[in-house]
């Protein structure tokens, strides 16, 4: 159809996204507009432009989309990457014209649009996305594989592959010894700290809030022991904001002791995200900078030995948890902030914009 909704936003949008769309939008009357071989992006509620009209660009956008008032068929990561190439520069927000304003009001008025502004979901100004997410929708992500580190993808494409491949690899570089002590921290389903048990005899504690059965030399607790004396402590996890905690973690290395940390990063010059601030994070917490992440292990007398750039594979772990997202049903708004999340990390890694550092360093 290309009368109805469609129609009335059409202007709108090719001002605002360029001409031709480089997405397909479809109303909730069933009216199109764009090209049937682009990213569709379904308006399933006029719910949806209510929420742009009080909040232009990014917030309303992500807010339609947690509510499900906004919807997107097919791949999630090509479809939000289609709208950034249009509505971004780099970490600039997105930003509207006061003509882009005026026109979202005059066509909010002519589809019948308006009227008082919506609640913001529940999802925003939470706890944040590691603190709220059960473990059966990590489930969901991992598909079955039982793991949720960032995979080694070299010479394979199968997500069940590249972490085994990874695990063996770190496992290989931390080297312990028979009877070492070793504390992983986020340890998800334990799947490392069984490895590290089982093939090089080590004696690990992982803390892990899932209900997993741990193996022979492994122990499982819920919380970060508040003493100890570690030979290694391994924290492997991706969202892991381990810069804002570094100083408790040094704390229970014995002298000499290896911390094996990932951490992600943001570029030097990134701003920060409204959807990450207040969806992700939870507050107004940020990634910290490489130079500066190393400046605070530096500050609690870890002396930095090696460091491992894992962008490109961080971005494909993230693909790849999105998929199998997307293969399932999106009924709730925390399922759907964990999928903007993903592809929109994925796009920001694949960009340049943050990155995944893998750093060895030694308790001085």
């Amino acid at each position: 159809m290309v009368d109805g909704a469609a129609a009335r936003l059409e202007p709108l949008l090719t001002r605002m996204l360029g001409d031709p769309l480089p997405v397909q939008v479809r109303a909730w009357d069933g009216s199109r507009i764009g090209s049937s071989a682009t990213p569709v992006f379904v308006i399933r509620d006029r719910r949806a432009l209510r929420r742009l009209l009080w909040k232009p660009g990014e917030i309303g956008l992500v807010r339609a989309y947690v509510t499900g008032e906004l919807d997107i068929e097919g791949d999630v990561c090509t479809a939000l990457g289609a709208l950034q190439q249009v509505l971004r520069q780099g970490d600039e927000a997105i930003r509207l014209s006061g003509d882009d304003k005026r026109e979202i009001v005059r066509t909010a008025v002519m589809l019948g649009a308006v009227g008082p502004e919506p609640k913001a979901p529940p999802e925003e100004g939470g706890r944040g996305l590691l603190e709220e997410t059960p473990e059966e929708l990590y489930a969901r992500m991992a598909d079955g594989v039982g793991m949720m580190g960032t995979g080694y993808w070299a010479g394979t494409t199968d997500p069940a592959e590249a972490q085994r491949a990874d695990e063996e690899r770190l496992a290989a570089r931390l080297a312990v010894k028979p009877g070492d002590s070793v504390l992983e921290l986020n340890a998800g389903w334990a799947s490392f700290a069984g490895r590290l048990a089982r093939e090089q005899g080590a004696q690990v504690t992982a803390v892990t809030s899932f209900g997993t059965t741990p193996a022979e030399g492994v122990r499982v607790v819920p919380d970060v022991p508040a003493a100890g004396e570690y030979d290694a402590v391994v924290a492997l996890a991706g969202m892991l904001p381990l810069h804002g905690v570094i100083d408790r973690v040094a704390g229970l290395l014995r002298p000499g002791g290896r911390l094996l940390v990932r951490q992600p990063v943001h570029r030097q010059d990134a701003v920060q995200r409204p959807f990450t601030s207040d969806y992700v994070l939870g507050s107004d917490e940020e990634l910290p900078t490489l130079g500066s992440f190393i400046e605070a292990l530096d500050a609690v007398g870890l002396e930095v030995r090696q460091v491992a750039a894992l962008r490109e594979d961080y971005a494909r772990t993230l693909r790849s948890w999105a998929a199998a997202l997307q293969r399932g049903p999106l009924e709730d708004g925390l399922t759907r902030t964990w999928l903007l999340h993903l592809a929109t990390t994925a796009l920001a890694a694949e960009a340049g914009r943050i990155g995944l550092y893998e750093l060895d360093a030694v308790l001085r």
